[in-house]
Order: C-alpha cells, then structure tokens, then sequence
C-alpha cells in the first residue's frame, strides 16, 4: 500500500500544480475542519474526495480504502463515548439523557445523548482532517513537501529527521513482507498455533533485519562522505492553473461563511 500511495503520488493529474499550492490548500481545509461544525465537516470530505479521486484521478478503491482505515479505527473507540451507565439510585439524573438502556444487577447501562452527539462530532472531525492529509499525501510526493518545507525555513535537522523516517517506513514493510512471504511459503500460518508462533517469531527478526539495515545505510553515509544535509534532486516543472485556485478560494469562503451562518442561526 505504501509502495503504491508513492507512486500515486508522482503520477496523478495534478502532479504538474505547484506542491506550495496543495500544501496551502490541505492545510486551509485542515484548519477548516477543526473549527467548524459536523455539517461543514461532511461537506469537506466530499469535496476533498472529488479532488482527490476525480481531479487527481486516484483510483476511488485506493482512496476509499484509505478512509475505511479511519473509519473503522473511530468506530472501535466511539462506543466508550456513546455507552454510560450509572448506579441505579443515581437512575433520575440520567433519564433525559438516555436513549436507550438496560439495567443489570444495580447498573443501568444506557446510551447517551451527549455522548452519541460527541461521537458524532468526533467521527466526523477525523474524517475531514484525514480527507485533506490523505489530498497531500496522494498528490504530492515527499521530497516536494521537503523542499517545500525547507523553503519555508523549517530546520533542517527536521526535515532531515522526516526524511529519515520516510525512508525506513519503506525499509520496514520490505522487510517485513521478505519474512511474511519466506514463512508463508513453509506453510507457516496453515494453522492458528502455529500462525502465533510465526508471528512472533516474524516481529524479532524483523526488529533484528531492520537494525542491521540501519547500520548498513549509516555505514553508506559515511562511506560517501556525508556531514551536512540530505539533498534531493528534482525538476521545477509547475504549471498554476487558474481555475484549481479559484475553485480553491472559492470552497474555503463557502465553507468558512456556512459555519458563519450556522453560529448565526440561519442553519440550525
């Protein structure tokens, strides 16, 4: 998956647009997400999903896929949102907030308004924040949002640190999928003892294979005399088009003056 998001990331349509401009763009609708209310949020990942899958000409089961990863991880936690209980003594104050509830033993276990109205908001914040994270990270490749950082005067013990990370997520799944593949082969998850067994097995040599391939990359830089920074090669071939940054401006000011009349109370 990784493998694939990287070259999404140097092929799709919009690779040709300036990645100062996406970085801005992603980082508007983020700022918008975070600040406004559910509707807004939902109406943002909408329109981050049809400049992503359309405009950028991701394939619509990458991307959804994506999104089933964020979904799937809020649906595992909201429930400790949504779901209260009390002692039943205490049964009166909680009435008004309860949906639905059942009573075990001197418990009432109920679903709560507030709660559900929290997890709500919570699903929906994440899925718009994600939605312009994901917009940047199948549209603009890493080495760009590298520069572009650098450019912008961030350290570069930072950027260095990032791309040292980035680099050994790859290290990591390579080496990871090397074992999974060698083991698999031997019949090694056939059953599900034997699959625990593999497994754990798998995670101690891959900690042992991804420290020794640490050492052969730090051994590389110093062989090739390495002291300052990383640097990375790459074209300026941009093209602005006109008509991306006025649909840009244009979404951000809707957005920002939906959640303007909603505070207002013309949308309720």
């Amino acid at each position: 998956m990784s493998l694939q998001i990287d070259t999404l990331a140097y092929t799709n349509r919009l690779r040709r647009l300036p990645p100062e401009h996406k970085l801005i763009f992603a980082f508007t609708t983020l700022a918008i997400s975070l600040a406004t209310h559910p509707l807004v949020q939902i109406l943002i990942v909408l329109w981050m999903s049809i400049w992503t899958v359309i405009y950028a000409g991701i394939p619509a089961r990458v991307y959804f896929r994506l999104l089933m990863f964020t979904i799937v991880f809020c649906l595992t936690s909201l429930p400790a949102l949504m779901v209260n209980g009390v002692a039943i003594p205490d049964l009166q104050s909680v009435k008004l907030d309860s949906w639905y509830g059942l009573t075990f033993g001197h418990f009432y276990i109920y679903i709560s308004h507030s709660g559900s109205i929290q997890a709500l908001g919570i699903l929906t914040r994440a899925l718009a924040s994600v939605s312009c994270l994901y917009f940047l990270m199948l549209t603009v490749p890493f080495t760009e949002i590298l520069r572009t950082l650098r450019y912008l005067r961030f350290p570069v013990l930072l950027t260095d640190l990032l791309l040292l990370m980035y680099r050994f997520i790859f290290i990591l799944l390579n080496t990871a999928n090397e074992l999974w593949t060698a083991q698999n082969s031997r019949g090694g998850y056939r059953t599900l003892a034997v699959g625990m067994k593999s497994l754990a097995i798998l995670i101690g040599q891959l900690l042992q294979r991804t420290l020794e391939r640490y050492s052969q990359f730090s051994l590389g830089l110093e062989a090739r005399g390495f002291v300052d920074e990383f640097r990375v090669w790459h074209p300026r071939r941009y093209r602005p088009q006109l008509r991306y940054i006025i649909e840009a401006i244009f979404g951000c000011v809707v957005l920002i003056g939906l959640d303007f009349w909603r505070n207002a109370g013309i949308f309720t």
